[in-house]
């Protein structure tokens, strides 16, 4: 339900009748998964997924919702959105199992649902990383048969690596599922929490595995985004940078005959954590563009295929993208109070890296950050 161009301004906008064609032709062509945030259009998102499904039946499909956002009590603080429950200004830790029962009776009551399937903590800040508070919470609601599974989505954008290993660790047993960020051209940092992943026996769900729509090959050097489109806050000569990687990835796909959407699908499902892939679903402008419902259609044709070990780690190889952004979370180059989405590394964090044998300021660095630069 984070398609592009009905909540988060990518691409074209998307009208209620398309939208809720789209879910039921998905459900239609075998895609039986379905992903929802409460948070988007502030409860848009969940009510169009209830009209769409209604009347199938609820047992033939995996219905997934997301909490943590409050957008019942909080201001939106404008591109940053609406903050986490756990915000000091909102609540105390006492009544944080409170806000998580009601806000996901309110999400299902839109999803016209009794259940989730998979009910993810949605961006969390540190607090939400490590409260016993926030987690007992989540699990009275897996108690409460609210859901059957639970799971923790860190964003909005690309880190929060060792704050989400430390939360596998604290939470093992109780935590089903993590989602990350994950494509062959960002394989990192999302690969770096997969040992502690198979350890803890904690599922991965990749979402942007488009790359921004790079891998649905409707966006090509010299893409028109529109104004409000937040991929223009990408670095300039993204598009072009990866338009030309993706280009020695191309006879990969066309070796075992796949779109390029479906070689980042399954480059994905081979790391043996990854058990689900979520692209963003984006109906770009043009009349050349592909159509939305021809991506979903791509989506659900996957084929079962197998890479070489060796042509899996040479797309790595291609898609090499370390230590090219500052990532969110704990990080050694933040300096100052902690932010909503990014803190100071602490002795836990620290150790937490020490045990994955991660060196945060080799391994989770900026190369263009001034502290690097200075080094």
């Amino acid at each position: 339900m984070w398609a592009g161009g009905r909540f988060m301004h990518f691409g074209e906008p998307i009208d209620d009748d398309r939208f809720i064609a789209l879910i039921r032709l998905a459900y239609e062509k075998g895609v039986r998964s379905f992903l929802t945030a409460d948070v988007y259009g502030a409860g848009e998102a969940d009510a169009l997924l209830g009209r769409a499904l209604e009347g199938i039946p609820r047992q033939s499909y995996c219905l997934a919702g997301a909490v943590g956002h409050d957008f019942y009590k909080g201001e939106r603080e404008g591109s940053k959105g609406f903050p986490r429950f756990t915000s000091p200004a909102l609540r105390k830790p006492a009544d944080y199992a409170s806000y998580l029962r009601e806000a996901t009776e309110k999400s299902l009551a839109r999803c016209r649902a009794d259940r989730f399937d998979l009910l993810l903590l949605h961006n969390p800040d540190a607090t939400g990383f490590t409260s016993d508070a926030v987690w007992k919470g989540m699990e009275k609601l897996k108690d409460a048969g609210l859901t059957s599974q639970l799971g923790i989505a860190p964003g909005p954008a690309n880190g929060f690596t060792l704050d989400l290993i430390l939360s596998l660790e604290r939470f093992k047993g109780l935590i089903d599922w993590a989602m990350i960020i994950l494509n062959p051209l960002e394989p990192w940092p999302g690969r770096l929490v997969f040992p502690a992943a198979e350890k803890t026996g904690t599922k991965i769900l990749t979402r942007v595995v488009d790359y921004g729509g790079l891998f649905h090959d409707d966006v090509k050097p010299g893409h028109q985004f529109a104004p409000r489109d937040h991929r223009t806050f990408r670095p300039a000569g993204w598009v072009e940078a990866g338009a030309e990687k993706m280009d020695r990835m191309r006879a990969s796909a066309k070796q075992h005959g796949l779109t390029m959407l479906q070689l980042a699908c399954i480059w994905n499902l081979q790391h043996a954590p990854v058990q689900c892939v979520v692209p963003t679903l984006i109906q770009e402008p043009g009349a050349k563009a592909k159509s939305i419902e021809a991506k979903v259609e791509e989506l659900a044709a996957l084929p079962e295929v197998r890479l070489s070990e060796e042509e899996h780690a040479q797309l790595a190889e291609i898609g090499d993208n370390a230590n090219c952004m500052t990532l969110k979370g704990g990080n050694a180059e933040h300096s100052g109070d902690p932010l909503p989405d990014r803190w100071p590394l602490n002795p836990e964090l620290q150790a937490v890296a020490t045990r994955w044998k991660i060196d945060p300021a080799h391994d989770l660095a900026n190369s263009m950050h001034p502290d690097a630069a200075a080094k």
